[in-house]
């Protein structure tokens, strides 16, 4: 049986009731107070106190000071008028009964309510948290854009302004080289006018000697005919460009048609969008992209946060599910945190997806291959990691990463075959 505790006292004010409640050995660890606005409980064993108060009272902003062998309690009144007595008096045992069950249930919705607060304020916290990270990604990416432009338009005046001094250095060219042409007509015309003069004399001299018979007037012709003769050409050189040989590929090797259904099938993938989940409500519309997801994705991946990584690409995932660089970008985080099961899983669904086989979609082939062996190495199935080595070696035969590797496989399942 407790003991009930009497000997306490109290006093009050208009808006206060101070009660002190003497208990030997009393501490915070071993008390037990249980206080609602008309009820008020300290249970310390083998002692127990009890008060159904006079009037309502501010149970949130009331105190409780344990310490020196007592409990004090400040106990501030809803009503300000002065009690006749802290409890209340003519009490029988079914309302006690009453009193407590009330101040239970009242305790209880009281924590309940505390409990949803604390819930509600908790998803606020952590909506302004993902808003803030979200904007700060948002200024980062725009920063990072308008420096892509300034280089962009750096560059491009770098350019107009070489093209420009090229443009300048064409046309001094072009000046230099009609000015000498010009100069050079002019010595022929020079040259052409002594021609000239050369050939009046010696016309006026062949007159007067006319009579010498025509042996003489055929040498004198002879000589004028040798005069007479041009200058040689000037030296040049002449460019001449061959038109390219296309070779055609034989239609029997020909990968167009397969191409062309893998184009087509990356863009019904980009158009499988489900936007209907609940939580994605709240979002932006650029952060239900798959793509910007991806990519915070690999951000997160670069910073060894492997965890928010998967995060992020099961967000993608479940936004659009045909994309295969999704699948294997998350198998590559697996494959850092040892979840070897779901490594395979996923490079085993990057594959699949990763169809028809084509040039543009060989390197990510090869990665999903590379991803699944190390797994299953990994898991000590080596004769199936070999065989997806083999597999990624056959599309990049010259990559000696994947040979050296899938050499020492095979030294691992002959060195095993030889213990066996």
């Amino acid at each position: 049986m407790p003991l009930l505790v009497s000997n306490y006292s109290w006093q009050q004010t208009k808006t206060a009731v101070f009660l002190s409640l003497p208990l030997r050995g009393v501490c915070v660890r071993d008390a037990d107070v249980f206080c609602t606005e008309n009820y008020l409980k300290v249970n310390f064993p083998p002692f127990l106190f009890e008060a159904f108060l006079y009037a309502p009272i501010d149970d949130a902003s009331s105190k409780a000071k344990i310490g020196n062998d007592t409990i004090v309690f400040t106990l501030y009144k809803k009503e300000a008028v002065m009690w006749e007595t802290l409890s209340m008096s003519g009490v029988d045992k079914e309302m006690m009964q009453i009193i407590r069950e009330k101040s239970i249930l009242q305790a209880q919705e009281k924590a309940k309510e505390a409990t949803e607060a604390k819930a509600t304020a908790k998803r606020e916290n952590q909506k302004y948290t993902l808003n803030v990270m979200m904007q700060i990604e948002e200024e980062e990416r725009k920063k990072i854009e308008d420096m892509k432009e300034n280089e962009r338009k750096k560059a491009t005046k770098e350019l107009e302004a070489w093209k420009e001094c090229q443009r300048k250095a064409e046309e001094r060219k072009r000046i230099q080289k009609e000015e000498k042409l010009c100069q050079q007509e002019k010595q022929i015309d020079e040259e052409r006018k002594k021609l000239r003069h050369k050939n009046l004399i010696k016309n006026s001299t062949s007159k007067n000697l006319a009579t010498k018979g025509r042996n003489s007037e055929n040498i004198f012709l002879g000589k004028l005919k040798e005069d007479c003769i041009p200058a040689p050409r000037s030296v040049g050189n002449i460019k001449i460009n061959f038109t390219p040989r296309v070779f055609p590929t034989a239609l029997r090797e020909s990968k167009v048609a397969e191409e062309e259904e893998w184009l087509h099938k990356q863009a019904e993938a980009r158009k499988a969008m489900n936007t209907d989940i609940p939580e994605f409500f709240d979002l932006k519309e650029d952060e239900k992209n798959p793509e910007w997801l991806k990519e915070k994705g690999n951000k997160l991946f670069a910073t060894e946060d492997y965890l928010a990584a998967i995060n992020a690409y099961n967000l993608a995932i479940r936004l659009n599910n045909k994309i295969p660089l999704l699948y294997l970008n998350r198998a590559a985080c697996h494959l850092k945190l040892k979840n070897l099961h779901k490594a395979i899983e996923d490079s085993s669904k990057a594959l699949e997806l990763l169809t028809p086989h084509v040039a543009d979609n060989a390197n990510a082939r090869m990665k999903a291959h590379v991803r699944r062996g190390t797994a299953f190495c990994q898991l000590e199935l080596y004769v199936e990691g070999l065989q997806d080595y083999e597999a990624a070696l056959k599309i990049d035969p010259a990559n000696k990463i994947v040979q050296n590797d899938a050499e020492k496989i095979r030294n691992i399942i002959q060195g095993t075959e030889l213990k066996s």
